[in-house]
């Protein structure tokens, strides 16, 4: 009896351990940078500075709120960035470009532009889901697929062109300013939050946990597992081509493999932050400390001027070192039983 409590004992213990190691490493690494950076730069701690931060991760940021439903549900989506590019430059293929611009575009009203263009995102989504859900292809051979899909479109569209216009309102969340404070920053955590409400308060968000937890107990529990899944593909295809909208409204222009550093950036967000890899574990507050891991990380090694090369190892080893505590706390969680 005694041996039996030790054994039960012992193993919460180790998913206890699993559980704060996947939570806390983030928090941990996070407060680590901001100490080093602002000793090592006075620009750093500063609130124009922190403001930058949100703003360059913002885009990001959209674009992994849609990747944490995905992960969660223990798939994958490769095609995030080249839909967010292909829709950025459908929006722009909507709108009337400048004469020198040489792109034949099909101009129309802001609004149906914009709408027409949410729902090519939509499309892609749900060409997605049929694949992983109908046909059963494996989400990561299903979104490399569409990956491609994604990037024809874009090459079809511009052909190695740039297109410089967009709807007023696009180009105003994009570019724009409320008090100071970009839109895009404003959107992003209006995402975040909307995101998060999902996933912690509604029988969808437990449905995302439990496909991802355990799929074999969610499909004997009554869950249609394939429509979860289906959901969350189509939810990042959505949420991709949103920030492929306002993305390119907030770079300037729209162009061929315009978003190509963000595929990574966002899987890095989300893995980072502590979401587990083998679904039903993480979620939005993840995230967010995975975003501004990177974010900090990212200024601060531009701040105090580190080399551009080694400033993209420095990003891999932290990568493979959020992977590793990923797939070890996995593990303690699996002998935990």
């Amino acid at each position: 009896m005694a041996d039996t409590t030790q054994t039960n004992a012992g193993g919460g213990l180790r998913r206890f351990l699993a559980e704060q190691m996947r939570n806390i490493a983030p928090v941990f690494t996070l407060l680590i940078l901001i100490v080093f950076f602002s000793v090592q730069s006075p620009v750093f701690f500063t609130l124009d500075n922190a403001l930058n931060i949100l703003s360059n991760s913002s885009i990001t940021g959209i674009i992994a709120v849609g990747l944490t439903f995905v992960i969660l549900t223990a798939e994958i989506d490769l095609s995030v960035a080249a839909i967010a590019n292909a829709i950025g430059i459908t929006v722009a293929y909507f709108t009337l470009q400048p004469e020198y611009v040489n792109i034949n575009t099909w101009p129309m009203y802001g609004i149906l532009a914009i709408i027409l263009t949410l729902l090519a995102a939509f499309g892609l989504g749900s060409v997605t889901a049929f694949g992983v859900t109908v046909i059963g292809i494996p989400s990561f051979i299903m979104t490399l697929a569409m990956m491609q899909i994604a990037d024809g479109i874009s090459a079809v569209l511009v052909r190695g062109q740039i297109a410089y216009n967009f709807p007023e309102f696009i180009t105003l969340i994009g570019s724009g300013r409320l008090f100071g404070l970009r839109y895009s920053i404003i959107v992003c955590i209006l995402f975040l939050l909307v995101a998060h409400i999902v996933l912690k308060y509604t029988r969808f968000g437990r449905y995302v946990y439990m496909v991802g937890g355990n799929r074999e107990a969610a499909e004997y529990s009554g869950v249609n597992v394939r429509l979860i899944i289906a959901s969350v593909m189509i939810i990042s295809a959505v949420c991709s081509g949103i920030a492929g909208m306002i993305g390119v409204a907030y770079f300037g222009s729209a162009q061929q493999n315009g978003f190509n550093d963000f595929l990574l950036t966002a899987i890095a967000a989300v893995v980072l932050g502590g979401t587990s890899l083998f679904g039903g574990r993480g979620g939005i507050g993840n995230t967010v400390v995975g975003l501004l891991v990177l974010g900090v990380l990212n200024n601060g090694l531009d701040l105090i001027q580190i080399d551009s090369f080694l400033k993209i190892l420095i990003r891999g080893l932290i990568l493979l070192a959020a992977l590793v505590i990923n797939v070890y706390a996995q593990r303690l969680k699996e002998s935990a039983g």
